[in-house]
């Protein structure tokens, strides 16, 4: 019979110390907030607190009030955001995390390992006593491509750790207990989510991953188990189930955690989510990656966004500077898109970078292609900032990360006390998801295995 307490590894459960195999995801300028990772950790979950396009300062504040919010023994984590044009950011990051004695790193959107990954993890590693080496610093990689999955079910680079140990960033120890354990304790297998994707399909993409896990884990000789759990369309108890089946150790939400009460996000955007159906989603240009055509999936229901993010890089792919842009356009953009002249979002813009990244900023100023990408990428940080707080009159423009998972999760709740979403909170919803899912697979593994149904599928 399967139990609440039996969905998932017993191995997950353990290296974390939770009593359910089921995680909140972190989500973007701590949409995963502090409220909603306190809330997980007291009810038996673990959650992870968006770290994404905030600064260090806000960052520190948050772990802060996690660890004021939260009992001994209580699990939580921060997420980690691959910063590519500024690592150094990345590393003092990282830094952050260890002076506060962060045991738990999200990891997302890298390509590669970074030394500020590897820094993190080597300061939590010990010899045991009697052979092996002990993990403190926990690591959970979320991803969706196979190749990134093998980086992180691997020891960390060699030639990363022979930098790292030339700058005196780690130790002669740490640098030989690193060969010895993979750069990630989890994987966490995206599929179809919201925000970045690569739109995989969870069927073929975490059985996949499961045997990848094997094995490399053979090959290296680790001992300790990977846990692979499955994330993206998981709004049900049965996409719950599917996930489990499939081979989960444990399940990741993400979209349907947007819409609660302890989400950061505004009430306005609360109110748009609550209404949306599992149609209501589309794929669009990503601003973070936006030269790199990546896709991010957002709402469509009742807002413009989608539709002006691919206009912007439409004109971005097509034309080598603004100038080229006819003037009817441009006019368009200007007063409809930006609300102000793509000068002013220039000095704006260059003023930022000229002391966030000043290399990019100065490639960008003699670069008309680049200006035109760093100027397109603006409208992304502000769509986003108008749907956090909210800003009434601007909605059409609103960027909300979503998945279908919220619709389907909608249609599940509705008619219910969940459907409106001020009687949400994030860990009743995994609780009740779960209780779900395991009452779900008991009812279908007792009909698939009924007399009447053994002798229908033997006829």
């Amino acid at each position: 019979m399967v139990t609440l307490e039996s969905l998932g590894s017993a191995d997950f459960k353990r290296r974390h110390g939770l009593r359910h195999a089921y995680v909140a995801g972190s989500m973007v300028r701590g949409i995963s907030s502090v409220e909603m990772v306190i809330n997980m950790a007291r009810a038996g979950f673990l959650g992870y607190f968006g770290t994404g396009a905030l600064h260090d300062d806000a960052i520190e504040e948050a772990l802060l009030a996690i660890k004021a919010g939260v009992s001994d023994g209580q699990s939580w984590g921060m997420n980690l955001l691959n910063n590519a044009t500024n690592p150094q950011a990345e590393m003092d990051t990282v830094n952050l995390f260890l002076r506060h004695n962060v045991k738990r790193v999200e990891a997302s959107a890298y390509m590669q390992i970074t030394p500020a990954l590897v820094v993190y993890r080597a300061k939590g590693l010990r010899p045991r006593q009697g052979g092996g080496v002990d993990v403190e610093n926990l690591l959970l990689a979320k991803l969706s491509r196979p190749e990134i999955a093998t980086i992180f079910m691997e020891p960390a680079p060699e030639k990363i750790v022979k930098n790292l140990l030339d700058e005196d960033l780690i130790s002669q120890l740490e640098a030989e207990l690193l060969c010895q354990v993979p750069m990630a304790d989890d994987i966490c297998v995206e599929a179809d989510s919201g925000g970045h994707t690569d739109m995989g399909v969870m069927a073929t993409l975490l059985p996949t991953i499961c045997r990848l896990r094997d094995e490399l884990s053979n090959q290296h000789g680790y001992d300790m188990p990977i846990c692979v759990g499955g994330a993206g369309g998981i709004g049900t108890p049965e996409a719950a189930a599917t996930a489990y089946i499939l081979g989960a150790d444990f399940i990741l939400t993400g979209s349907i955690n947007q819409c609660t009460v302890e989400s950061g996000t505004s009430d306005a955007v609360k109110d748009i989510l609550q209404q949306i159906n599992i149609q209501d989603t589309d794929y669009c240009p990503s601003g973070s990656l936006f030269e790199l055509g990546a896709k991010t999936q957002v709402v469509k229901k009742g807002v413009f966004f989608p539709a002006r993010a691919k206009k912007l890089y439409d004109l971005w792919k097509n034309h080598n500077s603004l100038d080229e842009i006819d003037p009817k356009t441009r006019i368009q953009i200007e007063e409809k898109y930006f609300k102000r002249s793509f000068e002013d979002v220039w000095d704006e813009t260059f003023t930022y970078y000229k002391k966030a990244a000043p290399e990019e900023a100065e490639k960008a100023a003699a670069n008309p292609k680049q200006k035109m990408a760093m100027i397109f990428r603006w409208y992304f940080v502000h769509t986003m900032r108008l749907a956090m707080d909210g800003t009434a009159g601007r909605k059409i423009d609103y960027q909300i990360h979503c998945g279908p998972a919220l619709g389907a999760f909608n249609q599940w709740v509705k008619g219910t006390e969940l459907d409106d979403w001020r009687n949400r909170r994030v860990a009743e919803i995994g609780l009740r998801l779960l209780e779900d899912t395991a009452e779900l697979l008991n009812e279908r593994f007792a009909a698939l295995s009924s007399p009447a149904q053994v002798h229908s599928i033997s006829a």
